[in-house]
Order: C-alpha cells, then structure tokens, then sequence
C-alpha cells in the first residue's frame, strides 16, 4: 500500500458523522467564502473537521486506463484544497491542544508536513542538522510545531486508551479500523525513533532570542499568488502570527518536560531533566502572565507534574521541596520525621489541599510501619487529624477513630482537643464546620463515662464558643439524668453551665485558664466558677507573677466581696503585666474593664484607673513615636496637664506616672507650659515638674546668653545637689565625735538613681545635649584638666563649685556614662554625642574603643569620609587624642598618617613614630595615605639607612606620584591630600568598626 493511499484512507477514517452545512468544493470554488465560513462558528470543532474534509480530498489515489492506483496529482485542485486545509490551522492559530483533540495521528501528520513544505523546509535533511537560528521566522516555527507534536504524540501513545464501542462487525468498517490503526502504528514507530532528534531540536530552540512567526490566512494566500515574491515578507518579516519567544519557549520547556517525564520509568535520570523543565515553564509563565494567548498550558497538571518530579528526583537541598503537603509529608516520611507529619495535616485540615484517599493511605502506610517500629503515637495522632477532617467535612468518622477511643484517656483528649482547635479557625470557618463540630464534642461528652474527662471536654474554650450557654446546660441536665454518679453543682449560674463540686483536678484546669487568659470577659467567667466551687480561697494570690503596686493593693485587698476583689486585683495585676510587655490593646481591654467595674462602687479606685489609662495612653504614644512625627493628638496633652494639676485627695498615686508626664511634655517640647503656665505650688510640691521646668526654661533660652545662664544656673545647682554628698555625725568609743559619708544626699529634690530613671525616660535631643554638657562640665570640674571631656553647650554652666568636697564626683561620672550610652541608643548618629562618648573612652584609658566613637563621629558627619570632616568634628585637640590613641595601641604608622590632619604638621611627633620598629599596624601599606612629601622623603631615608630596599622602594613609588609635585597649583595638592584623609579614614573605620 503507498504513502498517499494510507494518506487517503486515514483521512476517510476521520470522516465526521454530520458533515458540516457547506460542503468542501463550495470552498474549493469560492476561497473567500472560508474565510467567512470559519468567523461563524464559536467552537472550534467543526473547523477542525474541515480540515479533514480538505486532507481526504487532497489525498485522493486516482486511477489510470489500466485501473491501478496512482498517488494523487499535484495539481492546482489538489494544492489548494492543502493549502485550505492550512488556512483552517491558522484560524485556529495552530492550537496543537484543539488539532489534536479531533485529528487523528495520520491526519496531523499530513497537516503538518504540508506546513513545512510551505514553509520552505529543506527536503531530505534532517531538523537535528539544521540551524535554526539562520533559518527564516516562519521555517523555525514549521519545525518546532512539528517536533512538538511529534514528543506530544510519543508522550500521548503511553497512555492507556479506552477502545471504542462498535456496533455489529460490519466487514468494510472493520477492515477501514484496522488498516488506521496499522498507520497509526508505523507513524508511531517513525516518531519514536526521532525522539531524540526532536529532542535535541527543541532543546536548541532555548538559545533563539528572536520572535517567532506563524502563517497566517493572510501568509498562505501570498504564498500561493506569487511565491517568488512573497516569500521574504511571509518569512523574514512581521507579515505572520507572533509569538513572543518566552511564548514559544514555554511551550517547549513544558513538552520537553513531559517526554523527560515519560522516559523516567525507564531511565530514572531523566526524572531530573524533567523537574528542570517544568520548573523553567513555572518560572516563564509567571513572567508572560495570564494574558497569553499562546501560552494555553493546563497549570493544574503543571503543578501536578512539579509535584511528582519533587518527589521522583528531589533537589539537593530538601527544603526547597517543603512548598506543598505533598512535598513535606515526602520529606518528613523521608528523613524519618514522623512527628512532622502531624503539622502538615492540622495545617490541612484548614486549606483542605490533600484528598481524602490519600490521608487514608497514609494511614494504612504508617500503620503497616507501627507493625515493625515504635509508631503507634504517630499513627493514633495522624488518625486523629483525619477524624476532625471528617467531622469538618462532614463525613462518617472511621472505624479506627472508634477502636482508638474505646479506651480514652487523658491524654488522647488533650490531643484530640489540640486538633479540633488548630483546625478550626473560628473567624474564618463557615457556619456549617461550626455546626459540625460543636454536635461533635456534645457527642464526644455522650461518649466519655469518665466524669473528668467530660469536664476536659466541657470546660475547653471551643466547646463553650461553639455552643451556646443553654445547650451547654442542657447537655449537663441530660447527663444528669443519664448517670445519678455524676453529682453536677445545683447552684444557679445564669451565664454559666454547671461545674462538678469538689473536683480539684477541676479547680487545677480553671487556675491554669485564669492565668493564661488575658480577655476580661473569660477571667470574670473563671472567677464565677471558681467561687461557685469554693468559697475559702483567695484566687488573687494563684500566680507569683500578679504585681500590683502597694499603693493600689492596699485600696484593692479591702473589697469586703471575695469575688469583687480578686477580679479587680487580677484585672489590674494582667493589665499592668501587658502594658509592661507592650501588648497595648490588651491592656486597655483589661483597664477599661476594671475601670467600668470599679465605677459602680469606688470613686478613689475609677480615679485610679483613670489615672492608669492615661500612662497606658502615653505608653502608647511614645511607642509610634519611634516610626512617626506626628504630634500627639491635643486631648492627650490636655489630660497630661490635667494630670499633673489634679487635686484629689486620698487618691493613691505612683511615682512614674509623674516622671511620664513630664517626660511626655519634653519630649514633645511643650516647653511654654512648663515654663509658664505651670502652677507655682505644683513646681513646689512635684520634683519631676521642677526638673522638667528648669530643662524647659534652660532649652528655651539658650539662645540668649544672660537668661541662659541663670536658668542654667539653677538647674546647675538643683543637679549639683542631687549630685552632693550628706554626712552625719558619730561618736567612737574614745568619745570624739567623726564625720561619715553618704551616697545619697536628702537635700536635693529627687535621689540620683530617681533623676537617672527621669532622664531615661526623655529622648528630646536638646534636652538630652543639655544633660550630657552638665554632667560632663561637672565632672571635668572635679577631674584632671589633662582628660577633660568635650560637650555641647558646655559653656553656659558655671565654671567653679564653691565646695568641691560636696560632690560625688564617682556617682557622677557614673551617672555621665549613664546618660551618653541611653542618648545612643536614641540617636545613634549624634556626632557631639559620639565625640563626648570617645572622649570618656579616652579618659579612662580605653584606646580602641576610643578611636571607634572618634571615626564614628567624623563618619556619621561626612556621609562616611566621602566628603571632609567638618573642622569643629576633626579639631586639633581630637586629632591629638587619635594620634596618642594610635601611639599607645603601637601603631606607629598611623601617628604619622595622623600627624599631617593637624593644622601646622607635627613632625618630630610623625618622625619619632616612624623610627619605632615595633609597630602593630600595617606599615609601608599605609604610605600609600601619605601626601607630605617631608615625611615621604624622611621614609625614603629612613629605609635607606636600615638596609630596607622593598620599603625604600614603596616609599619612592609614593613619593614619585605627579600630584605630589611641589610645585602644583594648590588646588591640586589639597585635592591630592583630601583624596588620601578620605581613604586612610575609611581604611581605619573598617579596622576599627
């Protein structure tokens, strides 16, 4: 039988049951009207079996006077009915999932071999041998297509096919059937052994970087008009359909990726060229996006192939797989980590992602194992999550759940009640999963004999969530009647459901809850239980952990109602707790919730919470103060002053909240009040609001000399006071009377360690500069002249202290290093405060970490030493203090680096440093920072004179640099010079830093 016979009959066996209303010559006499014909139909089904219609005809044997069969003539009749048959192809924009839905093998074969006879494809070679990328747009793609379809096809023949149901033997239609399915099978094995070489030409499609070109209606009719013509504009130009080569090579990569995948069975390496296909279409698709009409690939079954290959060949690093269940659950059961497992599923029992025949079969798996290993708790808790699945969903529990729990313990209820919770987001889950499972646990309360178990169930917070007050009483009066063992309280709560008396294991559980619940409406409602079981303990007294401040629990611990009172005192005690930890929003809950409780009965304890909501607010405030400069909100300032002016008496009062609200208006510089508007005696009476009038005072006239300085004056004298020593008298045993001192003196207005704490709490920079250069001036005051320490605003204190032995200059400096490390940790930047911090440094003899704040503060000035060091940063007294710092660390070439920074270079300093042999630094590496050619010209001598030719020679090379030359213009020179500061400064800020 010939080719073009087989053609024919392939093609008469894909004739379509109900041809279509037009018949095929209509077409074949009138081309335009196909073109017509083919915009009528929405789907793509009858157009597909035109193309039949057109190939049958196309491929018609004739026959000739000796009646033999001859192969169809290549004619203009039969040229144009292919050329039709194109034509429907490309209205379909050559969609191999839609040609291959309704074509047979035979019949895509001929489609396509028509393409790339149009396509001008070289006859006779092979596509492995082509190059592609100098072959015409249109050409490429005739290939690719071709290629494609043929691994599609390979990949599609390994599949199971359903045979089709016949009617009776009808000996011309089987005979038709058989002699299809023959070519079919000899097409097949054709394509099979091109396999690679399809391979191989789509693995060389990756490397083309232009778009591709398909034909077009328009194209084929240019074709056949004037072939000779068109050719160049159909194929080299923009004349065909485009697709965008990221198009192109997602569909590669994908078709690629399937035929790896299917040689996996039999050449398991290829499971990994699979992954990698696939991986590289997931990642191509997400660049082309959802928009491409090209790119039609099924991402369901992209996933589901990603899926597998993470399984079948997994990356080197296993983590990369843990993105779906089915990836973990692999890797866990893998690296032997069962425990994992439980994870997984509770997490699924929320999205749902896994179905239920393969949770089940994991079980069987895990239960075969626990036949041979230790996994019975693995296999008891992965048949608890699939129960809960079920419940959720709801399903019919299964058989092991039950044998599981015939024999419950503590324990399986624990668990049990873990999953139900974890699975089961209230504020997401639907009404009917809610349903589900509240009719679950009133089940599961029917089931359990054990009276402590009931209760575990009953007392769960998602049992009383779920259901609603009365059903929970009704479920208890029912097992009531149920079993007369179960001796249930008779005492009428009307929010609550019934607890049993004299359970302490019960009593145990609801402490346990009362300590961890930090919502005011579930503590109330343990409280009530508690005291409804007992009456003779005192529940405020249950955690070490709950503080309240002395001057509130002496008020607090006076309620005469038991219940009253520890629900005030916990309340307070949870709310101060989150306060502490900054969990703002829970902590309003709890004050509000004591304030309304306290408002029925105690005006002192309302002022009180009063009170401890407006330092919660402030809390709050200074909180986002850190990411914004909005000003705080005016009702909040106001209830600050209200505060501070309130007259209330008997209301018991903590000290912070004073220092906050000073702090408050500081940081929020609202210095007019403090200075002006304040009440006299409220300065008079309130320490914290003296300290803070006198700063606000001091900031505010700064600027004017005289009136700075005699409100510095007073600051300066209330600190020093803090700051003195107290002494008293004693009487010794020989009778004579002898001075002792004290650390704390009680003439000041506040103790050192309260103004040290007040200072902690501001974090205005003006204020805390202000702070700093006291100190500082006072200590430089007591101190050596040699190591006096540089501030900000230095100037404007008073420069003696009448009585020097007054002051504790130790508390002093301690309380100076004190206040410079918490301005840091405010503004890390502040180039006066990291200059203050490297002069204590120095002061006291630590020399690296000196020079760490000195590079410090000349980096955070100079945008990291790419512009200059501003000269009041860089002075001569800090540049002296570096270079001693480096002198005493040995290392000597940086004093001499150093000694050309001062204003008049000092040489005798640089030169003696230069003669040191034993230096620490990296020496002659650092010439290269060098622009005073004196010091370069007595290095060259130098090395001269020890014998040392490579130095002498790198100190030449230094020396030797055009822009050194004397006599540049001096522009040149201090370009020269700055551009060395710049790199011998960074090279010390990374040596330092």
């Amino acid at each position: 039988m010939t080719a073009e016979v087989a053609d024919w009959e392939a093609t008469t066996g894909s004739r379509p049951c109900t041809p279509p209303q037009a018949s095929w010559f209509e077409f074949l006499l009138n081309e335009p009207l196909l073109e017509q014909h083919l915009q009528k139909y929405c789907s793509d089904s009858a157009p597909v079996q035109l193309i039949v219609q057109f190939l049958e005809q196309a491929s018609k044997p004739s026959l000739n006077e000796q009646n033999q069969v001859q192969p169809p003539p290549d004619n203009r009749r039969n040229r144009t009915l292919k050329r039709l048959a194109l034509k429907v192809a490309a209205h379909l924009k050559w969609d191999l999932d839609i040609l291959e839905k309704s074509l047979t093998v035979p019949v895509m074969n001929m489609l396509l071999n028509e393409l790339l006879c149009v396509s001008k494809v070289p006859a006779g070679t092979k596509h492995v041998d082509l190059d592609l990328s100098s072959l015409p747009p249109t050409t490429v793609m005739a290939i690719l297509l071709y290629n494609r379809w043929a691994l599609r096809t390979v990949v599609k023949s390994s599949f199971p096919v359903k045979q089709p149901k016949i009617g009776p033997p009808q000996l011309n239609i089987i005979t038709q059937m058989q002699q299809e399915k023959e070519l079919t099978d000899s097409i097949l094995k054709v394509l099979k052994e091109q396999t690679e070489d399809s391979i191989l030409v789509l693995e060389a499609a990756f490397h083309l970087k232009k778009d591709h070109y398909v034909h077009t209606v328009r194209t084929l009719d240019l074709l056949a008009a004037e072939p000779g013509i068109t050719n160049g504009e159909t194929e080299c130009s923009t004349a065909g359909l485009l697709i965008h080569n990221e198009e192109m090579q997602c569909l590669v990569a994908y078709d690629l990726g399937a035929i790896f995948y299917q040689q996996g069975s039999t050449k398991p390496s290829a499971y990994e060229k699979a992954r990698l296909n696939f991986l590289k279409t997931t990642e191509l698709l997400s660049r082309i996006g959802p928009d491409s009409v090209h790119c039609m690939i099924d991402k369901k079954k992209l996933a589901g192939y990603c899926q597998a290959c993470g399984v079948l060949a997994p990356p080197a690093d296993l983590g990369t797989l843990q993105t779906t269940p089915y990836g973990k659950i692999h890797c866990y059961i893998t690296l032997g980590n069962y425990w994992g497992l439980i994870d997984v599923l509770l997490e699924d029992n929320i999205t749902k992602s896994l179905p239920y025949h393969f949770r089940q079969s994991l079980l069987r798996q895990l239960f075969q194992k626990a036949q041979t290993g230790a996994l019975e708790e693995i296999c008891f808790r992965v048949c608890i999550c699939n129960a809960v699945r079920d419940v959720l969903e709801g399903q019919v529990i299964g058989v092991r759940f039950c044998q599981l729990f015939l024999k419950p313990t503590k324990d399986k209820i624990d668990f049990l009640l873990e999953a139900c919770s974890k699975s089961l987001r209230l504020e997401l889950a639907s009404e009917i999963e809610k349903r589900n499972m509240a009719v679950f646990l009133k089940n599961l309360c029917w089931s359990l004999e054990d009276l402590q178990l009931v209760f575990m169930v009953s007392s769960h917070e998602l049992f009383m969530r779920l259901l609603k007050d009365e059903e929970r009483k009704l479920l208890l009066d029912q097992m009531r009647k149920r079993s007369p063992r179960v001796n249930l309280c008779t005492k009428p709560v009307t929010t609550f459901y019934d607890i049993p008396a004299s359970a302490s294991v019960s009593i145990g559980q609801l402490e346990h809850q009362l300590i961890l619940s930090v919502e005011p409406r579930r503590i109330r409602e343990i409280l009530i239980e508690l005291h409804g079981m007992t009456s003779d303990r005192q529940f405020w007294t249950v955690s070490s952990k709950w503080e309240v401040p002395a001057v509130y629990s002496s008020v607090i611990l006076n309620i005469k109602d038991n219940l009253t009172r520890d629900l005030v005192y916990i309340l307070m005690a949870k709310g101060l707790h989150c306060s502490a930890i900054k969990n703002f929003v829970h902590a309003k809950q709890l004050f509000s919730a004591c304030l309304e409780l306290v408002t029925e009965f105690s005006p002192k304890l309302r002022q009180v919470m009063i009170n401890e909501m407006l330092l919660l607010d402030i809390y709050t405030q200074e909180a986002t103060a850190a990411n914004s400069v909005e000003r705080p909100p005016p009702e909040l300032v106001s209830r600050v002053r209200g505060y501070l002016e309130m007259r209330i008496p008997d209301v018991p009062l903590r000290q912070v909240l004073g220092e906050e609200c000073v702090a408050f208006l500081l940081n929020w510089r609202e210095n007019e009040y403090l200075t002006l508007q304040v009440p006299a005696s409220l300065t008079q009476s309130n320490p914290y609001v003296k300290m803070g009038q006198l700063l606000a005072a001091t900031c505010k006239e700064l600027l004017g000399p005289k009136e700075s300085r005699r409100t510095a004056k007073d600051l300066w004298e209330t600190v020093v006071q803090i700051c003195s020593l107290s002494s008293q008298q004693k009487r010794g045993n020989d009778g004579r009377v002898s001075l002792i001192k004290q650390r704390e003196s009680t003439l000041g207005i506040m103790y050192r360690s309260e103004l040290l704490s007040f200072i902690k709490k501001l974090r205005e920079p003006l204020v805390l500069t202000i702070l700093i250069s006291l100190f500082v001036k006072l200590h430089n005051i007591g101190d050596d002249i040699v190591n006096d320490i540089s501030a900000e605003h230095i100037s404007i204190w008073p420069s003696s202290i009448p009585n020097l032995q007054s002051v504790d200059f130790e508390a002093v400096a301690v309380t100076m290093k004190e206040v410079v490390n918490y301005a840091l940790t405010i503004n890390s930047s502040n180039h006066s405060w990291l200059s203050t911090q490297a002069d204590i440094y120095f002061a006291t003899n630590q020399y690296s970490a000196a020079l760490h704040y000195y590079l410090q503060a000349g980096a955070v000035c100079s945008d990291f030493f790419n512009k200059a060091v501003p000269p009041d940063v860089y002075t001569d007294q800090v540049l002296k203090r570096m270079i001693k710092c480096c002198s005493l660390l040995n290392c000597h070439t940086q004093v001499a680096v150093f000694c050309q920074f001062l204003r008049d270079v000092d040489y005798m300093t640089a030169f003696k440093a230069l003669q040191e042999q034993n230096s620490h630094d990296s020496m002659d590496s650092y010439y290269d920072y060098i622009w005073d050619v004196t010091i370069l010209e007595y290095l060259t001598y130098l090395h001269h004179k020890r014998g040392e030719t490579d130095k002498r020679q790198i100190a030449i090379k230094a020396i030797g640099q055009t822009e050194l030359n004397a006599s540049n213009p001096e522009e040149v020179l201090q370009l020269a010079a700055q551009k060395r500061k710049k790199k011998f400064l960074q090279a010390m800020a990374k040596l330092y830093f």
